[in-house]
């Protein structure tokens, strides 16, 4: 015969939750040992904060501290804050939120914290129920909701590689743009970004120069991207009747890149062996080859842009 498992009101089985709940929970944590895979050694109940206490302090297997707070009801703001003060006032390695009823904004507040924090500093939230089969006496019931995995910790570390590469790139751009505005009037409005491009207008409607810079390398170009694709190729083809004398009066041969199946083309000059984004104390020198190499550029194209038709003719 088999039986039919039944949920039990929560207050049916633990009245209170400081009284009655936390109290049972310190004496038997080998039920969240069942769930978490490693062991708690209980340290201290009602532990003081300053003028908070956390429910329950527990250490694992490494001696690490852990924090546990109680939440018998749906899970809120005050206990995630008391949480996440508690772990970083005690230096807590881990914390397990345990709670009767979990809201999805809180759980995917603890997805992102798990991406987030420390290496080797975990939150766990864990939804407690009470369950018994027939007239047996009710037992707990612990599942995990949200907690670290090497998933989360992978999309944290490229979030975080993500956010610094923005950084450097506003900062190179920062630095890149004060030198320009010394020596021309290119961008000499534009404002640093996070994008790994900026650029402005080239005095014809879609065209724009561009500073390109990436992770080893970068690169200037004059950006054909008008909404007609077939306007931008005659545009493309119109100069390249000039590219001899272009690149003459550049200095260096040029990338011609069509782009037969995209709308865009563009011309460019790319810097190589001069760095890149992640060689940080070259940029000086790379920031002064770009500026140098954009002056050049807008100056062999200057005549042919001037006299470039509305509609030029391929």
């Amino acid at each position: 015969m088999i039986g039919r498992l039944k949920k039990v009101p929560l207050r049916e089985v633990w009245a209170h939750e400081a009284r009655d709940f936390t109290s049972w929970l310190a004496d038997n944590l080998d039920y969240l040992e069942d769930v978490l895979g490693f062991p708690l050694n209980l340290v201290a109940q009602e532990s003081p904060v300053g003028p908070f206490s956390a429910d329950i302090l527990a250490e694992d297997p490494a001696g690490n501290l852990v924090v546990i707070e109680n939440q018998l009801a749906a899970t809120d703001h005050d206990h995630l804050g008391k949480i996440l003060t508690y772990m970083s006032n005690l230096e807590a390695k881990t914390a397990l939120w345990i709670v009767a009823r979990v809201r999805p904004e809180h759980e995917r507040a603890v997805q992102w914290l798990n991406e987030f924090l420390p290496a080797g500093v975990s939150l766990y939230l864990i939804q407690v129920e009470a369950v018994r089969i027939g007239d047996s006496p009710p037992a707990p019931l612990f599942t995990i909701v949200a907690g670290p995995s090497e998933e989360t910790r992978a999309i944290g570390g490229q979030k975080k590689e993500l956010a610094e590469r923005h950084k450097r790139r506003r900062e190179f751009w920062a630095l890149l743009l004060e030198k320009a505005r010394k020596r021309t009037r290119l961008h000499a409005n534009r404002s640093p970004t996070t994008d790994h491009w900026i650029s402005t207008g080239a005095g014809k409607s879609g065209l724009k120069w561009t500073y390109v810079i990436l992770k080893d390398h970068a690169r200037v170009e004059l950006y054909i991207d008008t909404p007609d694709q077939a306007a931008n190729k005659a545009i493309f083809d119109h100069l390249h009747h000039h590219r001899e004398a272009i690149e003459q009066a550049f200095g260096a041969p040029l990338e011609w890149l069509r782009l037969d199946f995209r709308r865009a083309s563009r011309i460019a000059y790319t810097l190589r062996g001069k760095g890149g984004l992640q060689d940080r104390d070259r940029w000086d020198e790379l920031q002064e080859a770009m500026i140098d190499a954009m002056i050049r550029m807008e100056k062999a194209f200057r005549p042919y842009l001037k006299s470039l038709p509305d509609s030029p003719a391929p």
